[in-house]
């Protein structure tokens, strides 16, 4: 029996994470997940565009460009 013992080395000064470690790291590896798709969701729903952007653009894209500069430079 003592040849078994020594294949095993059995050391009580040696600390591992053991399987709570592991259940904790895996858990925190699916909030992680969890939490950058619920990130990635809200930021597509994002609008990056100016309030006041899209008025002058469909004011602009109306107008030759000639007159659209024109109007810029006077404003």
């Amino acid at each position: 029996m003592s040849h078994l013992v020594t294949l095993a080395e059995y050391d009580k000064d040696k600390v591992t994470p053991g399987v709570l470690g592991f259940i904790v790291f895996a858990v925190m590896a699916v909030a992680v997940w969890g939490l950058m798709k619920s990130m990635n969701r809200h930021m597509n729903r994002v609008d990056f565009a100016e309030p006041g952007s899209r008025e002058a653009e469909s004011e602009d894209a109306g107008q030759p460009a000639a007159d659209a500069a024109g109007k810029k430079e006077q404003g």
